[in-house]
């Protein structure tokens, strides 16, 4: 064995190299012939008995492939609310009119909306949704009808009712699986323009449309747009019918004019209310406050700014170059780094000083809230109330998204029965709500309303039952719904809160009027029976003092001012 000398008063000891192997050890020839005996006594390992493929080859693994967002879909249609058949007829009329809605207040067009439903078969209906807005592009109209998640609303912050680019297409998917049959489209953007005719179909694995058929065709229309989509379905009466869905749009939409006919064959007609549009709500950049990390180091990257300071002033509402100062003070970061420098860890002190630096609430002027002179008319041409009492909030946020609370009552009138619960319309943006009731913090927020105080009865934990209507609108950028579906809100602390505050104040209204209809229902009952014995008082008092005529009507008459003065007070 080599030794190496080291200087100094001891030498290291060499420590072994494991990447090479053990030297073999030298022994004696007894001892060898004694581990060659051993060998030879070693008994056999029996083999396990397996095929030789095994052996042989690794296991098989499952082909991995990526899958399309509309294969998702179509596989797992009940997350867009195509769970049963008459569901599905509800859903596609909802995603068809919400689309045209939007169009035509985009376009800044009084809504005209012709809807139509025709039974073919015993379970086969055909939905035509015709409207007179703007139109669609030629080279738009297949990506908007033939793909999910191809739209213009997604990426926009204010009030609209589509969210995602998924209703309609979805809706064409959905009559495509049950009938095997396209989506017939027609649209037309002018006058002097051609209308044009497409038969569309959705490729599931690539989420692009199939163009069956085009063609340009003579349409009466000078613009706007047809939806026709036949569907597997039925058709049904009742809370959760196309018909009570068509209503209810109309309470929330005065402005539009919408014409129904039913598979039954009835036409329905709902008149505008107001002649004039909403307000128009307008894009803003997004909330500082509702921003996370993730999204705020995403900015960082993308944004065309070349400091810091204007990263925060132009890419966010409510920042102003005083904000953004204090902003970058408590993250100790200088106002001229470059955004693309600011790594990992200063953006999260980036982020921690935005929450805690004072900053105002986004603008309001994203929202288009209904208003409550046209709640009022609204719910007057629908029920003929009695009394009717609205209130608008005034707007708040919730993880940085602006929203608005308006709610409504109609109370009385013949179209209520005084022992029935009071009826509940759910709005958002605009839209009703007619699924998973029980789930929605509209129904929370009114059932935890103590109605009691306004005098009317209510069980607990349920609605109030009175001869009452109550409508709930929420208004947002982005409307927090439990699902894909859009059936029902979450029930964030601040959007519970304002519902409950307006409800409050409508509560606070309808009490003053029932107190003072008791009030005066009482007066009258006392002057009746006023009315009723004073006569027979007189004749009593005639026969016992001996009074004339002259002095029995003379102390009568004092008798019933006297009464007269009681009662009133």
């Amino acid at each position: 064995m080599k030794r190496s000398r080291t200087t100094g008063s001891s030498a290291a000891k060499k420590q072994p190299d494991l990447f090479q192997e053990p030297e073999e050890k030298k022994l004696s020839p007894s001892k060898k012939k004694k581990e060659e005996k051993a060998e030879t006594i070693v008994l056999p390992v029996p083999e396990e008995k397996t095929s030789p493929a095994k052996r042989t080859s690794a296991p098989r693994l499952p082909k991995q492939r990526e899958i399309s967002v509309s294969e998702f879909f179509a596989k797992n249609r009940h997350l867009l609310g195509f769970d049963n058949p008459s569901k599905a007829l509800l859903t596609t009329v909802k995603e068809a009119v919400d689309n045209s809605l939007d169009a035509c207040e985009e376009a800044a067009i009084l809504p005209k909306l012709d809807v139509r439903i025709d039974e073919l078969a015993e379970d086969r209906f055909l939905v035509t949704v015709e409207d007179n807005g703007p139109g669609i592009a030629r080279k738009e109209a297949p990506r908007i009808f033939g793909s999910l998640l191809y739209g213009s609303k997604f990426h926009r912050l204010r009030q609209s009712r589509g969210q995602q680019g998924i209703g309609i297409s979805a809706a064409g998917m959905y009559g495509q699986m049950t009938t095997g049959k396209p989506m017939i489209v027609i649209s037309r953007l002018g006058a002097n323009k051609p209308a044009h005719r497409f038969a569309l179909l959705l490729d599931t694995k690539k989420n692009l449309p199939v163009i069956a058929s085009e063609e340009e065709i003579d349409w009466p229309l000078e613009h706007g747009t047809r939806v026709a989509i036949e569907l597997e379905a039925s058709y049904k009466a009742g809370h959760h019918s196309v018909d009570r869905y068509l209503r209810q749009v109309a309470l929330a939409n005065p402005h539009a004019e919408i014409v129904y006919r039913s598979p039954k064959g009835e036409t329905f007609r709902y008149e505008r209310a107001v002649e004039r549009l909403p307000a128009e709500a307008r894009e803003i950049k997004p909330h500082p406050r509702g921003v996370e990390l993730g999204t705020l180091m995403k900015m960082l990257k993308e944004t065309k700014s070349r400091n810091v300071r204007g990263f925060l002033t132009t890419e966010f509402s409510r920042v102003s170059g005083k904000v953004a100062d204090e902003i970058l003070e408590k993250a100790a970061l200088k106002p001229e780094t470059s955004p693309a420098r600011v790594h990992r860890d200063a953006a999260e002190i980036l982020y921690r000083a935005i929450q805690k630096t004072k900053i105002m609430n986004p603008p309001t002027n994203c929202l288009s809230p209904i208003g409550e002179e046209q709640l009022t008319l609204s719910l007057k041409a629908h029920h003929e109330p009695a009394f009717v009492a609205a209130v608008t909030r005034p707007a708040a946020v919730y993880r940085g998204n602006p929203f608005l609370i308006e709610a409504a009552l109609a109370y009385g009138g013949p179209s209520f029965e005084a022992d029935q619960q009071a009826e509940l319309y759910r709005l958002a943006n605009r839209v009703p709500l007619q699924y998973q009731k029980s789930a929605c913090a509209i129904t929370k927020s009114v059932i935890d309303v103590a109605w009691k105080n306004y005098m009317v009865p209510q069980s607990r934990g349920a609605l109030p039952t009175a001869p009452m209507a109550i409508a709930v609108h929420i208004a947002s950028v982005w409307v927090p719904f439990t699902s894909e579906s859009k059936e029902a809100i979450a029930s964030y602390p601040e959007i519970t809160k304002e519902i409950r505050l307006a409800l409050q104040e409508c509560g606070r209204k309808l009490g003053v009027y029932i107190r003072r209809g008791r009030r005066l229902a009482e007066a009258e009952k006392k002057k009746s029976y006023i009315e009723k014995y004073l006569p027979h008082i007189g004749i009593a008092l005639q026969e016992i003092l001996g009074l004339s005529d002259e002095r029995r009507d003379r102390r009568m008459k004092e008798l019933e001012t006297i009464l007269e003065k009681s009662r009133k007070a």
